[in-house]
């Protein structure tokens, strides 16, 4: 089972870069590439809020869950 990060196709649809959204919201873009990746093992909900602010989404348009 795993969490599917989908920030990436989010980005594309807004048409927006990683460094626009990493510095909208505040953190560092080595560390929103690492959330991007699915390469951590949780987020802050304060983090969640921002990014879902910025990029006009639900949680739900980027996380995705799989049994696989």
């Amino acid at each position: 089972m795993r969490i599917i990060v989908n920030l990436d196709v989010m980005l594309a649809k807004r048409k927006m870069k990683m460094k626009d959204l990493a510095k909208a919201i505040g953190i560092a873009e080595q560390n929103l590439s690492l959330i991007k990746t699915g390469k951590v093992k949780g987020m802050r909900f304060e983090t969640l809020m921002k990014i879902c602010d910025v990029l006009d989404c639900q949680p739900g348009d980027l996380l995705e869950f799989s049994r696989e």
